[in-house]
């Protein structure tokens, strides 16, 4: 006897597979590597997973990630110091730094498209660095310079944008004046030596014993080892200071410059009592993601007025020890991720 197919039977062989159905899916969606934070802590706690690839919106572009920049800022994430800011977003993949080339374009994306090689500075409170894919929007991007690759492209990003803001949007250096950088060996401050310089200003730089050399290497006029030489007791009267180290710096800093001159600062705020007595103008300095600064970047990278220090590089898989070395504090330029090959 033959068995009719009704609606009703047909139906309920249809509901009976659709577990089946999501499983091929689910089964079938791109996944990605990637760094994970499940709980705040030390190196450690980063887990190395398959994750689905991320879909960018219409205004946003998804990158594929050839090389990501380890910043100090990652590891402060990575330990819950952002938290009470209301970045608490785990699990999460951090990472502000990326650099690759664009796998997808958003419909309402017009600057790039799929196979720009790019770089891009993810913002703070989304980042996604630290994995095979990244969305990134077209504000935080800009094509990659041609003359460097993309390990060195990953380096610029965050720690050349703050230098620039710092330097030029901030204190407004001009040709002529006399800039005090404190930490010119590092992220930020090897970045802001070069930028000075480009702006035809005079550049005193701070740094261990080991980074002298690095320091006449980027073209510091008065290279200072921290170790033997307290700066105060050489530098005065200079036009700019610019604290990339620890916030116990400032305090002789305020003496160093001159009437109507400015600190700016990325590690702590400066004191406002100790700026008007020294009648000084001062900032706290949070960086932002800019397309604008990063394109001057790219024209001053292809000028070769600014060459990407890296010190250091590590697979993905090997984040933890990236972070070990980043909370040293003493790192040499940057360090950077590899994350995938680059294509021929």
């Amino acid at each position: 006897m033959k068995t009719r197919l009704t609606p009703a039977i047909v139906g309920s062989a249809l509901i009976s597979l659709i577990p089946f159905i999501a499983a091929v899916a689910q089964s079938a969606q791109p996944t990605m590597k990637a760094a994970v934070v499940h709980e705040y802590g030390g190196p450690d706690v980063f887990k190395y997973e398959d994750l689905p690839r991320p879909e960018p919106k219409d205004d946003e572009l998804l990158v594929r990630v050839i090389a990501a920049g380890v910043n100090p800022v990652d590891a402060y994430v990575r330990q819950g110091m952002l938290s009470k800011r209301g970045l608490d977003n785990r699990p999460m993949i951090i990472g502000y730094d990326i650099a690759g080339v664009v796998e997808k374009a958003g419909a309402r994306v017009t600057k790039f498209k799929t196979g720009d090689s790019v770089y891009a500075y993810l913002p703070i409170m989304r980042g996604g660095g630290y994995a095979e894919f990244a969305i990134a929007k077209e504000d935080e991007m800009a094509l990659k310079p041609k003359n460097i690759d993309f390990v060195k492209a990953a380096a610029v990003p965050l720690a050349a944008t703050t230098a620039w803001q710092a330097l030029i949007d901030t204190a407004k250096i001009d040709k002529g004046q006399t800039v005090l950088i404190h930490g010119g060996s590092g992220g930020v401050g090897a970045f802001a030596v070069q930028i000075a310089k480009a702006r035809g200003a005079k550049v005193i730089a701070t740094a261990s014993t080991a980074n002298q050399d690095l320091l006449k290497q980027l073209g510091v006029d008065q290279p200072i080892d921290y170790t033997t030489t307290k700066f105060q007791d050489v530098v005065k009267d200079v036009d700019v200071v610019l604290n990339c180290v620890r916030a116990d710096t400032l305090s002789p800093s305020y003496g160093a410059v001159k009437k109507g001159g400015i600190i700016v600062s990325i590690t702590g705020e400066p004191d406002p009592a100790q700026c008007t007595k020294h009648g000084i103008r001062c900032s706290g300095l949070m960086a932002h993601p800019d397309a604008n600064v990063l394109e001057e970047l790219t024209k001053l990278i292809g000028a070769n007025k600014i060459t990407p220090i890296v010190s250091q590089t590590f697979p993905l898989a090997d984040v933890a020890e990236a972070h070990r070395q980043i909370e040293t504090r003493h790192t040499r330029g940057k360090i950077v991720l590899k994350v995938a090959p680059e294509r021929k």
